[in-house]
């Protein structure tokens, strides 16, 4: 084995806790297991320390309403029992920390109406955040003979209450819990390949492209589909795209 291998294979043994389980990694023997489980945990720990800080920063901000603290699931025993089955940076393990992290927080106490929509919403964004990059640019092709499809992470939330106009409003100093109005609002969550996590109002033009942009149909049957017009499809794509939401495959 290579020097480059041995040290590819040491790192995704730290992220990886399955294959860090494996009899493909023990049966190397490269390091003692118990040592390398350990420093592998404290990583896990510090990587989605980082990540819920960042991403459940508003439920953050109302931890003094509802007495929690999104990075005190970490703590818990539902986040240990995870460690044995988390692979850094993977959007599976991504959702199932989020899912926890949303399930810890909304067992607090708390009167604020809009708190479900808005564990939703910051869920969403650390699902999207996940996931591998693109570190080098891929030219599209000829966009004729390309298939719109959506890109995977990409969410479309529909939420009673209109998180936009309350979010700001959390990290600013406040004395009584901002409202949020109550109108349903419709948000696309979404990712750059370079890891540049937006969201973005949406809107029912938008809503009919991100769900049949399968990457099979093409700009024609794809506006017949949507309802829309070709000129209308070509400029609610070039904001998707832009967004992060939808790129252009060679079909099936």
């Amino acid at each position: 084995m290579s020097d480059r291998a041995l040290q590819d294979a040491v790192i995704r043994a730290l992220a990886d806790a399955p294959y860090r389980a494996s009899p493909e990694w023990r049966g190397r023997g490269l390091a003692d297991a118990s040592r390398v489980e350990r420093y592998a945990r404290f990583l896990a720990r510090h990587f989605y320390n980082e990540r819920i800080v960042n991403f459940f920063k508003y439920s953050r901000a109302l931890a003094r309403i509802t007495g929690r603290r999104p990075e005190a699931v970490l703590r818990q025993p539902g986040f240990d029992a995870l460690l044995s089955t988390l692979v850094l940076g993977s959007r599976d393990s991504a959702r199932t920390v989020a899912a926890l992290v949303a399930r810890y927080l909304s067992e607090g106490e708390s009167a604020i109406p809009y708190r479900s929509d808005l564990l939703r919403y910051e869920a969403a964004m650390m699902v999207a955040e996940a996931g591998a990059r693109i570190w080098r640019e891929q030219g599209e092709g000829r966009r004729e003979r390309a298939f719109p499809e959506r890109v995977e992470g990409t969410v479309l939330l529909e939420l009673e209450y209109d998180l936009p106009a309350v979010l700001p409003k959390l990290l600013q100093p406040w004395s009584e819990p901002p409202v949020a109005p109550r109108r349903a609002t419709t948000l696309l969550v979404a990712r750059s390949p370079h890891g540049r996590v937006a969201v973005a109002r949406g809107n029912q033009a938008v809503a009919a492209v991100v769900a049949l942009a399968d990457g099979k149909r093409t700009l024609d049957q794809l506006a017949t589909r949507a309802g829309l017009d070709r000129a209308a499809l070509e400029e609610t794509l070039l904001g998707l795209i832009d967004l992060g939401a939808v790129r252009f495959s060679t079909g099936s």
